[in-house]
C-alpha cells in the first residue's frame, strides 16, 4: 500500500512541533503539503521535510484534493471550523487540533458534514497518550486505587507577562485563553479516564495586567459515576503543583512531573528512537496506601499512537483514535464553565 498523503495547514508551534514530526514518523503516512503564508516557516518546512510541497493558500490544497488523503488543521482557533468544512467539501478526511471548534454547536456542524460526506474527522486530543495518563489508566484498569474519589490534574506554567497574539484576544470567535488552550486537554483527559459529567463549576480569572483572556483557571467536574475531577491551569505558577494526584478508597497515586514528549519535540526529537516518551525513574509516580508508598514505573508516553490510529481508521475502518463526539462533550463543559 502506498503512504497516505497528508496536507498540513499551519506551521507554527503546533504544526512544526506537534504534527509534522509525528506524521513523518508514522508508518503509512507521508507529509505531502504544508500550507503556510510565513516565509520563515516555509523555509523551515522545506529544510526539515525534503520533497514536501509548500503553498501559502489552503485553496491550492482543495484544488489538488486528489493528491491528498488526509488534512490536518493546526491554525488559529477561529479558522478551525471554516477550514474543516472546506476540507470535507473537497472530499478529504480531517484531523482538527484542539479546540476542535469555538462552540459545541459548530463542532456538531462539522461532524454532521463529515457524516453527510462519509468522511472521517477526529480531534487531536493527544494528551490521552501522556505518560502519566497511560500509567494511571493501567492502575485504574487493575483496580489498584480501589473506588476513585477524586482526580486532581494540573498543567501550569510561569508566564507573568502576556505575550500578545491571538490566544490573548478577548473576541469569542478567537476561542483564546487558557480554558480553550490547556483546559481542552485537561477536560478531555478527565472525560477519557472517568466518563461523562453531570455538573460543572469553574473559576476563570484574568490575573495579568494587559491580558485579554483567562490566564488562571480552575474547573471542578462531577462525573456521572461520582468521581470529582479538579483541574487547574495557570500562567502564574512560579512553582508548579503535582501534575496528577488521584485518591481512591484503597490507595492514592501522585505524580509530580509531567510527560517528557513536549520538551523532546520542541528540542527536535522524533518518536521511534530508543527511550522515546520514557520518564527517568526519579520522576515515576508514587502509589501509597497510607502506610507504604512505592514507585510505579511510568508507561512511556506515545503521541505517535494518534497518527498510527488514523492510518488504521482510514485504511481498515478501525475506530478513530479520538471520537469527535468526545470533543463536543469537552466543548459543552467549556461552555458551562464560561
Amino acid at each position: 500500500d502506498r503512504d497516505l498523503r497528508v496536507g498540513l495547514i499551519g506551521f507554527g508551534l503546533g504544526g512544526a512541533f506537534f504534527h509534522a514530526p509525528l506524521i513523518a514518523a508514522t508508518k503509512g503516512l507521508r507529509l505531502a503539503t504544508v500550507v503556510t503564508g510565513n516565509a520563515e516557516r516555509r523555509a523551515q518546512a522545506l529544510r526539515d521535510y525534503p520533497g514536501v510541497r509548500v503553498t501559502s493558500d489552503p485553496d491550492q490544497l482543495w484544488r489538488n484534493a486528489a493528491g491528498h488523503d488526509l488534512v490536518v488543521i493546526s491554525t488559529p482557533n477561529r479558522s478551525h471550523v471554516t477550514l474543516a468544512l472546506a476540507a470535507l467539501d473537497a472530499g478529504l478526511p480531517v484531523v482538527i487540533d484542539k479546540p476542535f471548534a469555538p462552540t459545541a454547536a459548530e463542532a456538531r456542524q462539522v461532524i454532521a458534514k463529515a457524516r453527510e460526506k462519509k468522511l472521517a474527522v477526529s480531534a487531536y486530543h493527544i494528551r490521552r497518550w501522556d505518560s502519566e495518563c497511560r500509567t494511571l489508566r493501567g492502575l485504574l484498569d487493575r483496580g489498584a486505587l480501589g473506588h476513585v474519589l477524586r482526580f486532581e490534574s494540573r498543567l501550569e506554567r510561569w508566564r507573568p507577562q502576556p505575550k500578545g497574539g491571538w490566544k490573548e484576544r478577548p473576541e469569542p470567535e478567537e476561542a483564546g485563553g487558557l480554558l480553550y488552550d490547556i483546559g481542552s486537554h485537561l477536560i478531555d483527559q478527565a472525560l477519557y479516564l472517568f466518563g461523562p459529567v453531570r455538573d460543572v463549576y469553574a473559576e476563570l480569572d484574568i490575573r495579568r495586567a494587559g491580558a485579554g483572556t483567562d490566564d488562571d483557571v480552575f474547573v471542578a467536574l462531577t462525573h456521572q459515576n461520582g468521581v470529582h475531577s479538579h483541574l487547574w491551569t495557570s500562567c502564574l505558577a512560579a512553582e508548579a503543583g503535582a501534575r496528577m494526584r488521584v485518591m481512591g478508597d484503597r490507595a492514592a497515586f501522585v505524580k509530580q512531573k509531567g510527560d517528557v514528549q513536549e520538551a523532546a519535540l520542541r528540542a527536535g526529537g522524533r518518536p521511534g528512537g530508543a527511550g522515546w516518551g520514557e520518564d527517568p525513574p526519579d520522576q515515576w509516580g508514587l502509589l501509597g496506601d497510607g502506610n507504604t508508598a512505592r514507585a510505579v514505573p511510568s508507561v512511556p508516553g506515545a503521541y505517535q499512537d494518534f497518527y498510527a490510529g488514523m492510518v488504521r481508521a482510514l485504511r481498515d475502518g478501525a475506530p478513530l483514535p479520538v471520537d469527535p463526539q468526545d470533543a463536543v462533550a469537552g466543548l459543552e463543559i467549556i461552555e458551562a464553565a464560561q
